[in-house]
């Protein structure tokens, strides 16, 4: 068992080492002269989704030595989830590039599958058994499914970012560019994030809190990362370690909330070095590797990619989520956050379908509910997860 952990830990890392080597080369492609859109792939952009797809079976292959080694599939905690939603958004990302052939996709799909990915990696690695709740072949049925439609629903959002970026004029402050580049802001925070984590992890950083959970029994919680907010009347027992500024509520995960706050300092340092020493936006700096591309494209790939994966994810995070409820809790629906954000999912996508087929937002309207549509994933995948607690805490 422990040997295929290792082949899969390393089959991970290859992945995620080939997606870098993908980014750069489409890059290239990109900024090759004489290069447009439409006019097929030159031999940069040829190499860059070899690349990729070679990448993409090398995280294939982590996947089901993981699988093998834990004996069920590796979507049961935080780790194995996020690194399987970079992986089905690589995949996504695939299927539009044979079916598109438009590189400037590739340049933004990757770096996001790759922020993901090394976001995953900030969590405990280990394989351990499935908690009573988790095993059932339900797992594998609901959770890889409403990964695979996120995934699919992301790559509507790299298209549409691509299109805001594309036409939106950083030549002028407006409220368009301002929350553009918050977007991009956020961007930079989880990159910050990954930043600081890797950081402290590197310097072996560790503190131990005794407190009082939301039983209001004794516990012993583990920080990676100096405490500004500490658990429910935590006790700071290792020695040399900094005390938290405040203690939290025991419905309220502090050591998760933690991780957040360290995120958005990082993001904000992070960012403003940027801005200090380009002195532009971010859209801005971005802006040029994307003026040869269609937007009348970049809003077909937007578009379809929510066609596609819109049933996919009602049908992975709410039919078959409501049929595993019945059976582990004997009620279809009972009102837990996850739930509660997966419904404003589905209502959020549905919503656009509408407006987009009935009111006719196309274009830069759709592209901006494509970008909001992901910030709520993300909102599920990051701060419910994170912060709140709920029937599927078991997943941090």
């Amino acid at each position: 068992m422990s040997d295929l952990a290792g082949v899969s830990s390393t089959l991970l890392y290859a992945a995620f080492l080939l997606y870098l080597v993908a980014t750069i080369l489409f890059g290239g492609s990109i900024r090759q002269k004489g290069l447009r859109e439409g006019k097929g792939l030159n031999r940069w952009g040829k190499l860059a989704i070899t690349v990729t797809v070679i990448g993409f079976v090398a995280q294939l292959g982590y996947f089901f030595t993981r699988w093998a080694a834990a004996g069920h599939a590796p979507v049961s905690n935080l780790f194995e989830f996020t690194t399987f939603f970079g992986m089905m958004i690589v995949g996504a990302f695939i299927l539009m590039f044979f079916i598109y052939k438009t590189a400037v996709l590739g340049l933004f799909a990757l770096p996001v599958a790759i922020i993901i990915i090394a976001y995953a990696s900030m969590f405990p690695r280990e394989i351990s058994p499935l908690i009573p709740a988790l095993q059932s072949q339900w797992l594998h049925i609901h959770v890889t499914t409403a990964a695979l439609g996120q995934a699919i629903l992301a790559i509507s959002f790299i298209a549409g970012i691509i299109y805001l970026v594309k036409n939106i004029d950083q030549s002028i402050s407006t409220k368009k560019t301002k929350w553009l580049e918050t977007v991009m802001f956020f961007i930079v925070t989880v990159v910050g994030f990954i930043i600081v984590t890797t950081g402290f992890a590197l310097a072996d950083y560790s503190a131990t809190f005794d407190y009082v959970n939301k039983e209001e029994a004794a516990a012993v919680m583990e920080y990676n990362v100096p405490a500004l907010v500490g658990p429910n009347e935590g006790v700071l027992v290792t020695d040399g370690k900094m005390s938290p500024f405040v203690d939290m509520p025991a419905l309220i995960n502090a050591k998760k909330l933690n991780t957040v706050l360290w995120s958005l300092g990082a993001g904000i340092i992070l960012y403003l070095a940027i801005r200090l020493i380009t002195r532009k936006r971010v859209a801005a700096l971005l802006q040029p590797l994307v003026r040869n591309v269609s937007s009348d494209l970049l809003d077909e790939i937007s578009y379809r990619s929510v066609l596609i994966g819109f049933p996919v994810f009602t049908l992975g995070a709410l039919i078959f989520a409501m049929i595993w409820a019945q059976i582990a809790w004997t009620r279809f629906w009972g009102w837990d956050p996850k739930e509660v954000w997966a419904l404003i999912t589905f209502l959020f996508y549905a919503a656009f379908l509408h407006l987009r087929l009935s009111k006719g937002w196309h274009g830069e309207k759709s592209a901006w509910l494509a970008v909001i549509g992901f910030g709520i994933i993300m909102f599920n995948l990051v701060a419910v997860n994170l912060v709140i607690a709920g029937l599927h805490s078991y997943a941090g």
